[in-house]
């Protein structure tokens, strides 16, 4: 089942980024009246094709190979490595017969299309959910063996400031463009006093290899329902408890609850839980004042067969929420997409300059798959982040200047256009072909790479 839903999830994120790629080139390419001959979102090698319409001059399909897409427009050297037009004089609807600024145009206009479509996926949800930003007065839950454990954060630090600037919500602190910087510092407060901490350069690859942050807001385990004939109902806990230890091991987040008490079905264990009062509706929880007030229980507690024991989560994260006009919408998404764009370039300069692992930095179509999944899983919201974060990766990947990318092409034309006249055809179709088994070379390498290092 996981398989077909990583499958599923995969195929749906390529459609629409491979759809949003292509559209901008079709666009551009009818605005300036070039003639399109195909339009596919797949490949059909060995013309294979799920389905095929011909409407005008243009033929639509969808081939059976969900590893990208293509659109053929005539006169243009491209992947199809059709050499067929050479032979003749350039036609006036033929890519070739165009000023080189409008063949510039048609170039950029796939990556162009991927901005928009990220900038568009921020916009909706901004204007859809709003803004929501998590204060840092809540306390850091730090996963053991996680980055940030490695850093000496402990669970209960509480953020003040990144790289020296002060933070007021967690938002700020998990801004991917820190990650992306030359240097990454977080100042934390604990109870012996202010610290400062230094992260490694290769964070983005220490996050990578844990496939987890490792780090987020702590959720304190207050119980907000208990379910009537349950095991916690018979052991006598109460709404508004909170869990301070489990067999005899102290807690401080829901997630360390569930997992002792999931990974003990049918066996009776020891739940230490302090009270003050049941909760009221809308009530902010103040944990440390039950912690230090509340009146301290034991109890024996069986759970279930299925490994659990009838009790609900109390929200206690400090949320501002607002909602988004549509000016400020549009502001928050293209502020979103801007920032995006410069953390993927300045990632990618931590790659290429050694500071990060290239192997476990970068994904092929597996771990894309992998994370396609994952972030569905993980509700809409994620999977459209994840949607719009892999559409600006797209943009960027397709604007460097590699032979067989539209970055390659669009420097072969501006060539042209400096120098006042078309680079010879064998030249030409020579650079496409290596840029083409390059193209091959690195897909293959992507996908041995994703087995190696899932």
């Amino acid at each position: 089942m996981d398989f077909l839903s990583t499958t599923f999830y995969f195929i749906v994120a390529i459609f629409i980024l491979v759809t949003a790629h292509e559209l901008g080139h079709f666009l551009t390419a009818k605005l300036f009246g070039m003639r399109v001959d195909k339009f596919y979102i797949g490949f059909d090698f060995y013309n294979l094709r799920f389905w095929k319409k011909k409407i005008g001059d243009t033929e639509y399909g969808i081939g059976v190979f969900p590893l990208g897409g293509y659109v053929k427009i005539a006169g243009m050297v491209d992947e199809s490595l059709d050499t067929g037009h050479h032979q003749t004089a350039p036609q006036p609807w033929e890519f070739r017969a165009k000023p080189v600024w409008q063949r510039l145009i048609v170039l950029a206009g796939g990556v162009a299309m991927n901005m928009l479509l990220a900038a568009a996926i921020f916009i909706g949800m901004a204007s859809v959910f709003g803004e929501n930003r998590t204060s840092v007065v809540n306390p850091a839950y730090v996963e053991a063996g996680s980055v940030y454990a490695s850093m000496g954060m402990q669970t209960g630090d509480r953020f003040v400031a990144v790289n020296d600037n002060p933070v007021q919500y967690w938002e700020e602190v998990l801004a991917p463009e820190n990650f992306a910087g030359q240097t990454l510092n977080y100042t934390i407060i604990r109870n012996d006093g202010r610290k400062t901490l230094q992260a490694p350069a290769d964070i983005l690859t220490r996050i990578n290899e844990n496939q987890a942050l490792g780090m987020r807001p702590l959720m304190a385990p207050v119980i907000d329902q208990v379910l009537d004939n349950q095991p916690a109902d018979k052991a006598g806990l109460k709404p508004g408890a909170l869990i301070t230890a489990i067999n005899g091991k102290q807690v401080h987040d829901w997630t360390e609850v569930v997992d002792i008490i999931s990974a003990n079905p049918g066996k009776s264990i020891s739940i230490a839980w302090k009270y003050l009062a049941p909760p009221t509706a809308g009530e902010i929880i103040d944990v440390s004042k039950i912690r230090e007030f509340g009146t301290l229980t034991v109890s024996e507690v069986v759970p279930a067969s299925t490994g659990k024991i009838g009790i609900a989560l109390k929200q206690t994260l400090v949320i501002d929420h607002r909602r988004l006009n549509p000016a400020d919408a549009t502001v928050y998404g293209l502020e979103q997409t801007w920032n995006l764009t410069i953390t993927t370039i300045k990632g990618f300069g931590k790659i290429l300059t050694g500071q990060e692992d290239f192997r476990k930095s970068l994904g092929g179509p597996i771990k894309i798959a992998r994370i396609a999944n994952q972030s569905a899983e993980q509700g809409l919201s994620s999977f459209l982040y994840f949607l719009a974060l892999l559409s600006i990766s797209l943009a960027f990947i397709n604007i460097l200047p590699i032979p067989a990318l539209d970055g390659g092409q669009f420097v072969l034309n501006a060539i042209e256009g400096i120098i006042g006249r078309e680079i010879p055809f064998q030249l030409k179709m020579r650079i496409q072909q290596i840029g083409m088994a390059l193209l091959l070379t690195l897909f293959l390498f992507f996908i041995i790479n994703d087995l190696i290092n899932p």
